[in-house]
């Protein structure tokens, strides 16, 4: 392997929120990394996922959904939206049959004027009706400056794997960034963090979900079992007492479904501890946002 036969670079997924982003990741690499649910703005943080191979490596980026900002919250994911724009090899920009640029007009301008080619993936196309894709493709070949369209089903994994080989094409000559045996650049705790908040997202309905973050107080690894601390932050008390649910059922069953992803994910026993906690108007703070890793 040099670096005139050896491809690698970095290949940054974004779009709206709910376009199918992080299934489209988690797809293309094989493992589920980014949390999924129904709800929009479910991904906060850039989330990095590597394909390796002897003559290459993708690094891929799941970011969060481009909207506009309403609290600092906004403002740091968008700031993962912006810095992806600066660092990428290829953009994947992903819509789908619902999705228009409103709202989104001036990161589109900023897409047009990066200079980096760009891979319009239209999502959900199993649920489109007829001549339905060829009026998409035409609205969003008029926004964006496109290298290739690419119709896909990320949920039924309907050619995604055209996307590799787009990527494949215009990746540059460069040895790989990150070890060859790494699937991605986040710690354990995060992901297990990660899938505690997956699991808030499906039980709870309304703010309760985008009201909340957890953080990883305690992860220790044995041989045989990981044991694992979470704790649940809310912004007011009436929060708290709906995480926690009548008798703490609510609370317990997060916790049940969190510690069967867990094991799944880590491959091994998980003795998972959950605890809420109010911490007054995170999202709005600064400091706070800080705190839970939100610095960028």
């Amino acid at each position: 392997m040099t670096e005139n036969t050896h491809k690698a670079g970095f290949v940054n997924i974004i779009g709206k929120p709910n376009v199918g982003k992080s299934t489209l990741m988690n797809v293309l690499i094989g493992e589920r990394l980014s949390i999924i649910s129904s709800k929009a703005q479910t991904t906060r943080h850039r989330i990095m996922g590597l394909i390796n191979d002897d003559n290459y490596q993708v690094v891929f980026s799941d970011t969060p959904g481009m909207l506009k900002p309403k609290y600092e919250l906004h403002k740091n994911m968008m700031s993962f939206v912006h810095m992806s724009l600066e660092d990428a090899d290829v953009i994947l920009f992903v819509t789908d049959l619902f999705e228009t640029d409103e709202e989104i007009e001036d990161v589109i301008e900023k897409i047009n004027q990066s200079g980096v080619p760009v891979l319009l993936v239209i999502n959900k196309v199993d649920l489109s009706k007829e001549g339905q894709l060829e009026e998409l493709t035409a609205y969003w070949t008029q926004r964006i400056k496109t290298e290739s369209v690419i119709p896909i089903s990320a949920t039924e994994s309907f050619n995604t794997e055209r996307i590799l080989q787009e990527i494949l094409d215009r990746l540059p000559f460069h040895p790989p960034f990150y070890d060859k045996a790494e699937l991605t650049d986040k710690p354990e705790r995060f992901f297990a963090s990660e899938i505690v908040r997956e699991k808030i997202f499906i039980n709870y309905k309304k703010e309760i979900p985008y009201s909340t973050e957890v953080a990883i107080e305690d992860f220790y690894e044995e041989e045989n079992i990981i044991r694992v601390r979470a704790i649940i932050y809310v912004e007011r008390n009436s929060q708290k007492g709906i995480i926690i649910g009548e008798g703490g059922k609510a609370l317990k069953r997060v916790g049940i479904q969190a510690r069967a992803e867990m094991e799944n994910f880590f491959g091994k026993k998980i003795f998972l501890e959950t605890y809420v906690k109010v911490e007054e108007d995170w999202r709005k703070n600064k400091n706070k946002l800080k705190k839970f890793g939100y610095d960028q």
